[in-house]
C-alpha cells in the first residue's frame, strides 16, 4: 500500500477509533503511525488497541509504526469547595501544601517542587494558562499571589510555572510502570513528556535500553533553551505545541515551531508538528480553511509528520480526519512552491563516507531520472540520511529487521519493505528491482540508485551506490 507523499500522518487513538473496522479504516486512510496516549485509557484497554494493530499489520503486509505517549509529571491544584471558585482581578489568593479544601482565597497545590523554585514576580498559570497569577510572597510550603487574570477555577485543574526549571523528573510512577508495559507489549516509538533538559533524555534512555526509539516532546520553554542538544540525543522530535503554547506567548509558537524543523532538518532527525491541527474536525466532517494552511505550513517546513490528537481519539470523524489531512499533505507536495521552499534549507552533508554516499544518491537521482532510491539498512541510519537530503524520488527502505521498517514509517519520504537479509551485492541489486517493480515504484526500463553497506548487517557502515535498471 503505497504512499503518494513523502510527510506522515500520525493518529492518536481512542474511544473513537478502537473498534477494528476504524482502525483499519484509519489506516486504509493514510494513517501512517498510531499513537496510544497513555493520559487516558487502561493497559488492557492499549494492549487490545496494540494487538488489533498488529493483526492489520499482517493482513495488510505493511509495516506500522506504534507511538507511546506518556503523561509525564502533571501539576494540579486540590480539592476546592463545592467543587468550584471565582478569581477576581486584583484580589490576593494564596496557594500552599494545606490539603483542606480551597475557598475564595486560597487553594492547596500538593506540589512541594513547585514552591522550591518559587520567587517573587514569577508567574503562575491556572487551568490551560487561562488563569493567571503572580507571586507576591513566597515559602517552602506557600505562595502568596495577584490574581493578574480571573475566571473561574475548579477542581484539579492545571498548574504552569513558566519559564521556571521544576526540579522533578519527566518520568513518575505511573509513567515508569506504563514504559515497562508499552516496551513488553513492543511500542515502536516512545514520547517523552515535560522534558526540561539533556538529562531527561539521559534518564529514560537508560530505562528503555534500545526497546525502543524516542520522541522528546518540545512543550516546555526550558527545552527550547537547550533545544540542539535535545536534539542531538533524541530519535524525533515532537512540537507539542498545545502545551507549548500554554508556558509561551500564542504569537511565538510559529516562530519556535520553525525553528525546532529546522534544528531537526539539519541534524537529520525526524519532526512531527501536534495538537489541534485539524481541531474543528473533532465535530465537523471537514476542516476549515485555516487548518489546511496550518497543516501545509508544516508540510513546506519539510516536517517529516504531522499529527491528529482529539480528532481521531475523541471525535466525531475520525477517518474523514485522516482522509482530509492525507490530502492536504498530497496537494501541498504537488504545489510548485514546495520544493524550493523545502530545498532553501539544505543540510551540508558531514565528511564521512556515508554522508557523501547519500547525498550523492540525492545528486544521482535527479541526474539521471532515477525512479526511486533503494536503501538496504539495519539499524535504520541508510535511511536517516537519505531523508534528509530530501530527494526529488521516493525513498524505498529494505530491511531484514521488522522494528527497524516499524520505526521507521515516521520517516520522511521513506517507504519501508520487511524483507529477508542477502547474501551477496548481486543478490541486492536484484531483489531490490523486483521489490521496486512489485511495490509499484518503477516499472521495466526505469533506473533506481541503490545505497547499502558492505559488508552486509553492519549499522552505520553505508559505503556502496550502485545505478540499477529494472527489468520487471
Amino acid at each position: 500500500m503505497r504512499r503518494n507523499r513523502n510527510a506522515k500522518i500520525v493518529a492518536t487513538l481512542g474511544p473513537a477509533s478502537r473498534d477494528r473496522a476504524v482502525l483499519n479504516d484509519l489506516f486504509e486512510a493514510g494513517a501512517d503511525v498510531f499513537r496510544l496516549n497513555f493520559s487516558h485509557g487502561s493497559h488492557d484497554d492499549h494492549r487490545r488497541t496494540y494487538n488489533t494493530i498488529r493483526e492489520l499489520e499482517g493482513e495488510h503486509g505493511r509495516p506500522i509504526g506504534i507511538l507511546q505517549d506518556l503523561q509525564g509529571p502533571k501539576l494540579r491544584v486540590g480539592r476546592l469547595k463545592d467543587g468550584a471558585i471565582h478569581l477576581t482581578r486584583g484580589a490576593r489568593f494564596r496557594l500552599d501544601l494545606d490539603e483542606t479544601e480551597g475557598d475564595g482565597t486560597r487553594a492547596p497545590l500538593p506540589h512541594p517542587e513547585v514552591f522550591e523554585v518559587l520567587e517573587p514576580e514569577t508567574p503562575i498559570l491556572l487551568d490551560d494558562g487561562k488563569l493567571r497569577l503572580i507571586v507576591k510572597e513566597c515559602g517552602k510550603d506557600f505562595a502568596d499571589c495577584e490574581v493578574e487574570t480571573g475566571g473561574p477555577l475548579s477542581d484539579r485543574k492545571g498548574v504552569n510555572v513558566p519559564g521556571v526549571v521544576m526540579p522533578i523528573s519527566p518520568l513518575t510512577k505511573k509513567d515508569r510502570e506504563d514504559l515497562r508495559f508499552g516496551l513488553e507489549l513492543g511500542v515502536d516509538w516512545v514520547a517523552l513528556s515535560f522534558v526540561q533538559r539533556p538529562e531527561d533524555v539521559a534518564e529514560a534512555r537508560k530505562l528503555i535500553g534500545g526497546k525502543a526509539a524516542i520522541v522528546v516532546k518540545v512543550e516546555k520553554p526550558a527545552a527550547l533553551e537547550c533545544l540542539d542538544q535535545l536534539v542531538e540525543l533524541a530519535d524525533a522530535i515532537m512540537v507539542a505545541r498545545g502545551d507549548l503554547g500554554v508556558e509561551v506567548p500564542a504569537e511565538e509558537v510559529p516562530g519556535h515551531q520553525k525553528d525546532i524543523i529546522r534544528a531537526c532538518r539539519l541534524a537529520g532527525k525526524p519532526v512531527i508538528v501536534a495538537t489541534q491541527m485539524l481541531d474543528s474536525m473533532v465535530q465537523s466532517p471537514a476542516p476549515t480553511r485555516a487548518e489546511a494552511s496550518d497543516v501545509a505550513t508544516a508540510v513546506y517546513d519539510g516536517a517529516d509528520a504531522v499529527m491528529l490528537s482529539a480528532e481521531t481519539a475523541a471525535g466525531h470523524y475520525p477517518r474523514e480526519s485522516v482522509h482530509f489531512m492525507n490530502r492536504i499533505i498530497a496537494r501541498t507536495e504537488k504545489d510548485t512552491f514546495y520544493r524550493p521552499i523545502v530545498e532553501a534549507l539544505h543540510p551540508q552533508p558531514e565528511p564521512t563516507a556515508p554522508d557523501a554516499i547519500s547525498a550523492a544518491a540525492a545528486q544521482v537521482a535527479a541526474t539521471i531520472g532515477a525512479a526511486a532510491i533503494v536503501s538496504y539498512t539495519t539499524s535504520g541510519s541508510t535511511a536517516l540520511r537519505a531523508a534528509r537530503e530530501r530527494p526529488l524520488v521516493p525513498i524505498l527502505v529494505l530491511t531484514a529487521r521488522l522494528d527497524t521498517a516499524r520505526r521507521l514509517t515516521l520517516l520522511w519520504g521513506a517507504h519501508t519493505v520487511n524483507t529477508a537479509d542477502v547474501g551477496n551485492f548481486q543478490e541486492m541489486v536484484e531483489k531490490a528491482c523486483t521489490i521496486a517493480f512489485d511495490e509499484q515504484f518503477a516499472r521495466k526500463g526505469e533506473k533506481l540508485v541503490v545505497t547499502a553497506g558492505v559488508p552486509f548487517g553492519t549499522p552505520g557502515a553505508t559505503n556502496v551506490l550502485r545505478i540499477a535498471w529494472v527489468e520487471g
